[in-house]
């Protein structure tokens, strides 16, 4: 992987946090049947799958991975795409996934397609929230919360199946 600023999380660390996520999620969840692991395209997408890997190390649950299709640079002009029908989603929890937080507003966005659908409950899960919302978002499970400048730039890489968290 090319170097992009300071290593935040080196791979290991990387796992690390997405290992207690899973058992996070699975204890707010050891009750259900199915879950479905909702990752914001790219990054968030990737992101889920070593999620889900990771629950069904730990966890009978049956999961169902979609992916959350948004244009992030024209979000109210553009519809979100899911991988699922509206009426798929009826009773069913929902883990939407991605990689950092940065404003609230990819996050908030993205919730829009899962509030017109009568689901049981939603929960969000970042793997770097850095403190700097505009929206009233917030990530229930978060890998870790790291304090930066706006001028500061958090990237995860997921690269040959490995992942790095750089702050430049």
């Amino acid at each position: 992987m090319e170097q992009a600023g300071t290593v935040i999380l080196r791979e290991s660390q990387v796992q690390q946090r997405i290992n207690r996520i899973a058992y996070q999620v699975y204890e707010d969840n050891a009750e259900e049947q199915e879950i479905i692991i909702a990752g914001i395209a790219k990054n968030g997408y990737v992101l889920a799958g070593k999620i889900a890997d990771a629950l069904k190390k730990i966890s009978p649950l049956s999961l169902r991975l979609i992916e959350v299709t948004i244009d992030k640079h024209s979000q109210t002009r553009k519809e979100i795409e899911l991988t699922l029908t509206r009426d798929e989603l009826h009773g069913k929890v929902i883990i939407l996934v991605d990689d950092v937080l940065n404003s609230g507003k990819t996050l908030m966005y993205s919730l829009r397609p899962f509030l017109n659908a009568d689901i049981k409950k939603i929960r969000t899960v970042v793997l770097v929230d850095r403190n700097h919302k505009r929206y009233p978002v917030a990530a229930d499970f978060v890998g870790l919360s790291l304090a930066t400048t706006m001028q500061e730039h958090v990237t995860v890489e997921f690269e040959k199946g490995e992942g790095i968290v750089f702050l430049s």
